[in-house]
């Protein structure tokens, strides 16, 4: 019998079509080879990119670039918004417009050619980390910008291109995503209701059930969430209540890197190396309109989702909004933890 699960954030029901059921064996990704041109993002290809915008460097390479970088940030040669002009809110008939202002940055996570984030030290991941933040706070001084958006593209079904060459984006946006609207008004409707962040009791409850719990390390929890969209989909939280990114103590951020690289070994060794997406979900930038925010720093948690790409939406999907996940997460977050790495 399937069941319908309710995500208790945003209110959104999931189908578990447990008359689908797949074995977790049976996803393992089948990759395709692609024909790989010449790589612009690794060491040596400096004039291939646009000037950077940031660079973590070795002691002797002080030169901008050029080789001897560690992790480097460079701006989009495609960008989805451009920096440059003024946001220009206006209307046209009923229909609200804007200027696509906003940035769009490629941070290269790794100088060597490595296409996995899940095969490099912990301590490259937490300068890569670091790297994240130190962008992230740079770019919420420009008060045009209401939220800046994590999120990696790992293979190309997931929309990477077809350089293999490890790194995520960022791109900052004049307005808020509606996805993250949906945790924000959830979180503190549940807020207002209970005076509790709803994610620190999602955590206690998972920590209690062990039930859908992959891996509880230092500081931080790697879960399958209860109403998972999609199959192996995974939220890494810091366990102690944080509503963003950004103030995370610097001296934890080893053991998210270790995390990080756990669950992802994990999901590569059991699925042989499948797609995903990972986004991270963070506060938005504190805009001073009065009656915003008040509470937020309460009733919000920072966090990372990882969505294997392992299914595809057809028209029930899209049309209704409802997702179906063929795999119970309480049996891919089993599998999980017994993968050895």
């Amino acid at each position: 019998m399937p069941e319908l699960r309710k995500d208790p954030i945003i209110g959104r029901w999931v189908i578990i079509a447990t008359e689908r059921a797949k074995r977790p064996q049976d996803f393992a990704a089948i990759h395709n080879a692609n024909n790989e041109p010449s790589c612009p993002f690794c060491d040596g290809n400096e004039k291939q990119t646009p000037p950077e915008i940031l660079a973590i460097r070795e002691p002797h390479a002080a030169q901008p670039n050029s080789p001897g970088w560690q992790v480097r940030v460079v701006p989009s040669i495609s960008p989805v918004l451009h920096v440059e002009g003024n946001l220009d809110r206006r209307g046209k008939g009923m229909y609200d417009m804007m200027n696509g202002i906003g940035a769009h940055e490629i941070i290269i996570e790794t100088p060597k050619h490595e296409s996995s984030i899940a095969d490099l030290k912990d301590q490259q991941i937490e300068k890569i980390l670091n790297v994240y933040i130190n962008r992230m706070v740079d770019l919420q001084r420009d008060k045009r910008f209401k939220y800046t958006l994590l999120f990696k593209n790992y293979r190309f079904i997931s929309g990477a291109s077809i350089i293999r060459h490890c790194r995520s984006q960022l791109i900052a946006m004049p307005v808020n995503p509606k996805r993250v609207k949906e945790e924000l008004v959830g979180a503190k409707r549940y807020y207002d209701y209970k005076e509790r962040c709803i994610f620190c009791d999602i955590i206690k409850q998972e920590i209690d059930t062990k039930q859908r719990v992959i891996l509880d390390s230092d500081g931080f929890i790697a879960i399958t969430p209860f109403a998972s969209r999609f199959p192996f989909e995974i939220w890494i939280m810091p366990k102690d209540h944080s509503a963003d990114f950004i103030n995370i103590d610097r001296g934890k951020l080893l053991n998210l890197a270790t995390t990080l690289r756990t669950v992802l070994k994990k999901l590569s060794i059991a699925l042989n190396d499948p797609p995903y997406n990972y986004i991270l979900h963070t506060a938005p930038c504190r805009v001073p309109i009065a009656g915003y925010w008040k509470t937020i720093d309460s009733d919000y948690h920072w966090h990372i989702e990882i969505m294997p790409r392992l299914t595809r939406m057809a028209g029930f999907e899209w049309g209704s909004g409802f997702y179906i996940n063929p795999t119970p997460p309480e049996e891919a977050a089993a599998f999980l933890r017994e993968v050895k790495i």
